[in-house]
Order: structure tokens, then C-alpha cells, then sequence
């Protein structure tokens, strides 16, 4: 049966961050993630998993300024150096919380800059990313990210993140499969999960139109997750939705996937 984390930078956003691990272990989840755990200190964030006995099972490399319309620096050859200076703040956080992944967002293609030159950016430092992940025992993910709702993010699609992972030829590099980003770019949803079922390290779900909860959209998420145990994913299945409401009155759809599994299991 999946894995279920809940997702703290878009799940139980009514109370401050540090207080969203006592929600989500209060609504039934034993397993979070968070996009970009750097404004806490990383101590504090430990304390929190331990007292509510969580595990965080990913968290993304920093990602640029995100309010300055940041969404990842790892395809721009004029940020290299603050690239690879986030991967070692990425694993000092990972090596304090026990993740076992960190995800990294490609970014925005920059203007003037030739596709070549882009993606030979992108190579070189997922490269240099997952060789050092790899000495601290880490997995690297790349998250293919829809054009609608991110025009210009360079990695768009999961066959060029495989073609990126198998240039790479690293060992611990995976594709983080977001269902929502996957069904508003390319479709094909199960038979890409099965044919890419090796290179899938992380899975993560939301439901369109509107990127709400699993249920309130287009997308068959029960017959999905279903899917995945009959293809044998391992991995977990991160919740990186907005609530169409308050948190934990959206949960239904939780409670009910966790039957229908269990019951076919």
C-alpha cells in the first residue's frame, strides 16, 4: 500500500510551520515532507519530528529567491556557485533530519541562453549534486514541473529527466513523479509509471483542474493507487496539494484510499 506523507508547506497551513508536525501526526500521517525547511533551524525542525514520532522523507535543495519568481537555479550557468553551495546546506539539513532524498528544481530557463548550454548546466551540476549526496548516503530527485503553471521551467517533462539521469550515470539520481505536473503536461499517467517504474524515486499527488485534493478533479486517483501496488512501487507518496478548505476537512480522501488498499490487499 503507498506510503502517505503530508506535504508541511501546503497541508495544515492555518498554524505556523513548526506547529503543522503536531497536525499532521494528530490527523494519522507518520511521514511528512516540507519543500524548503531553511528558514527554521534544523534542530528545532529534529525536535519536532521526534516529539510526534515523524519521519520527513524529503525535502528540496534551496531553490533561489522564490519571491522574487525563483522556482530553482540548477539550469542556470550564472548561479553554478550558489547552486553547489545549497547542495552542502541541503545535506547538512538531510544528514540532521535523517531524509534519505532531497529534490532539485531545475528553474526557469534564462533568456539568452542557448537550449545546449542550459541542459550541459543542468547535467554538470546534477552531476556534482549526486556525487556528494552519494557520499552522504543520499538519493538525488529531479521533479519535472509543468509550463502552464511555470512557464519556461526547463524541465518539463519525465522522458527528459530520464534522458538528464541517464547522462548523469549516477546510481542514486531518480525522477520525483508529481501526478499533477504529469497529467497537465504529458498525460499517459499509468503506462508512464510502469515503463519508468525503475527511475521513479518519490511520487507526489494533487488533483486537476485547481492542484486540490486527490478526488476533486479529472484524475482517477483510485484506480492510481491501485496501480502502484500492482506495479510494486516501493516509495513514498508525498501530499503536495492545496487544500480546497480547511486541512484536515479535506482528509476524506485519505481515510477512504487507505480502505479500498487495504481491503484489496
Amino acid at each position: 500500500m503507498p506510503r502517505f506523507a503530508a506535504n508541511l508547506s501546503m497541508l495544515f497551513t492555518e498554524v505556523p510551520f513548526l506547529d503543522r508536525f503536531e497536525r499532521a501526526a494528530r490527523a494519522g500521517f507518520s511521514s511528512v515532507e516540507v519543500q524548503f525547511p531553511y528558514e527554521a533551524p534544523a534542530a528545532e525542525i529534529r525536535a519536532r519530528l521526534q516529539a510526534n514520532r515523524l519521519k520527513m522523507v524529503l525535502h528540496n535543495l534551496p531553490g533561489g529567491d522564490w519571491a522574487a519568481g525563483d522556482r530553482g537555479i540548477a539550469a542556470n550557468p550564472a548561479r553554478v556557485d550558489e547552486f553547489r553551495a545549497g547542495v552542502a546546506k541541503a545535506i547538512s539539513y538531510a544528514t540532521t533530519l535523517g531524509v534519505p532524498q532531497l529534490n532539485c528544481l531545475a528553474g526557469k530557463a534564462p533568456e539568452g541562453v542557448s537550449d545546449a548550454v542550459v541542459r550541459q548546466t543542468f547535467v554538470d551540476n546534477v552531476r556534482f549534486a549526486a556525487k556528494a549526496l552519494k557520499e552522504a548516503g543520499l538519493k538525488l530527485l529531479l521533479e519535472p514541473i509543468n509550463n502552464y503553471d511555470v512557464p519556461g521551467f526547463w524541465l518539463n517533462r519525465t522522458d527528459l529527466a530520464i534522458s538528464v539521469i541517464e547522462e548523469v550515470g549516477a546510481d542514486n539520481v531518480f525522477v520525483q513523479y508529481d501526478i499533477y505536473h504529469a497529467q497537465r503536461y504529458e498525460g499517459e499517467l499509468a503506462a508512464t509509471m510502469t515503463r519508468c517504474l525503475k527511475h521513479i524515486g518519490h511520487i507526489q499527488v494533487a488533483d486537476n483542474p485547481g492542484r486540490n485534493e486527490p478526488g476533486t478533479g479529472e484524475i482517477h486517483y483510485e484506480f492510481l493507487f491501485a496501480h502502484l501496488d500492482r506495479i510494486g512501487y516501493q516509495g513514498y507518496v508525498g501530499c503536495e496539494y492545496k487544500p480546497a478548505g480547511q486541512t484536515e476537512a479535506g482528509l476524506a480522501w485519505l481515510e477512504q484510499a487507505r480502505r479500498r488498499l487495504k481491503a484489496t490487499s
